[in-house]
Formats: structure tokens, C-alpha cells, sequence
């Protein structure tokens, strides 16, 4: 091979290996489909999921600066009536940058699996406004990419259904809290304030 082919080549192939190593969860967890490196979105949110209600794929960087509440959910779960305190939560804070994202899961066998099903239940029985996603796995072996991510970021996954992970604006997480944290529980909340009033 020419010298000068030889050099590029390698080059090519250095920015490749770097590309990978930024994200490996991003490029290989099921039901993602990552979107471009971009700088103002962290990596953390560097990802898309499919919408509960038309499953059109959503990029999660449009919540980039947000304050973000990630749970896991459920309809036929003991804690299911937590959606109206998150809902509560999204509404009452939501114009001051919270948004509360849902991902129905079946991995503690208390789900639908009809997409369309859930998001009646969510609509009809809670009002349920904040933004939902297609049913996927959040516990390992198989999480889907942002639960992966959080996952390796906390050392905590979900042990039941209402999971809480609590994103800053920066796109970091800074707590995880089990199911018996009700959305309404004084210091969660005291803490979600917190990080609303944290400028980026």
C-alpha cells in the first residue's frame, strides 16, 4: 500500500475507534436509535425512543438544560397511583424546567403490551401529560440506552416499578429514588427545587 494511502487509513480508522468509545451504549442498546454528537446535548441524553402514543421516534436532546425525572412505570402495580403525583409534579414545576419522563416497562411482568392500551390507561385514568415512551426493558441484561447509562452512572437499577433517577441541567445524575419515594415526599421535593433553581 502507498505510504501516503497507509497514513489515511489509520487516520480513518483512529477516528473511527474514538467515535465508538464516546457511546458504546448509545450504539448497541436495544430501542435506541442515537442521534448525532452534538455539544449542547449531554451524553447522557444523546439518544431517541419511539413515543408511546404514535411510537414516532423522539429525541430525548430536546430536554437538554431540563431538570429530568426518569421513572419506570407500570399499570397494574401497587404503586401505579404514583402517576398523578408525577403528573402534579409536571404541571406545577414544568414552566420552571422539569419534565418528567415516562418508560413503561414489563420487566416486573405489571405491564400492558399494547402500546395503545397504556396510553389510554395513562390518559383516561391519570390525565397523564408528560412525555411517555414505547414499553422496553430498564434491568439488566438487556436495559434499553438510557437505563444502561444510568445504570453504569448510579450503580442502582430499578427493583420495582417507580423507579426514580433525578437528571441536573447538566445532564448528570444526582440521586436515585426507590418506589416507596412518593412523587409528593417532602425532601424529594425539596431537592427537585433545588436543581430547578441551579442555573446551567
Amino acid at each position: 500500500m502507498h505510504p501516503t494511502l497507509s497514513l489515511r487509513f489509520a487516520a480513518a480508522a483512529f477516528a473511527t475507534a474514538t467515535l465508538f468509545a464516546i457511546s458504546p451504549a448509545a450504539q448497541a442498546a436495544p430501542g435506541a436509535a442515537p442521534t448525532a454528537t452534538s455539544a449542547t446535548c449531554p451524553a447522557l441524553l444523546n439518544k431517541t425512543f419511539p413515543r408511546l402514543q404514535d411510537d414516532k421516534p423522539e429525541s430525548l436532546c430536546q430536554y437538554a438544560g431540563k431538570v429530568i425525572l426518569v421513572v419506570n412505570t407500570a399499570s397494574y402495580c401497587g404503586f401505579t397511583p404514583q402517576y398523578k403525583g408525577l403528573e402534579a409534579l409536571y404541571r406545577e414545576y414544568g414552566k420552571q424546567g422539569l419534565v418528567v419522563l415516562g418508560f413503561p416497562s414489563n420487566d416486573f411482568h405489571q405491564e400492558m403490551q399494547n402500546n395503545a392500551k397504556i396510553a389510554t390507561f395513562c390518559k383516561d385514568t391519570y390525565d397523564v401529560q408528560f412525555p411517555m415512551f414505547a414499553p422496553s426493558h430498564v434491568t439488566e441484561p438487556r436495559p434499553n440506552a438510557l437505563y444502561e447509562q444510568l445504570i453504569l452512572a448510579t450503580g442502582d437499577q430499578p427493583k420495582w416499578n417507580f423507579y426514580k433517577y433525578l437528571i441536573g441541567r447538566d445532564g448528570k445524575v444526582v440521586g436515585v429514588y426507590p418506589s416507596l419515594v412518593s412523587p409528593d415526599n417532602k425532601d424529594f421535593v425539596a431537592k427537585i427545587k433545588t436543581l430547578l433553581a441551579q442555573k446551567h
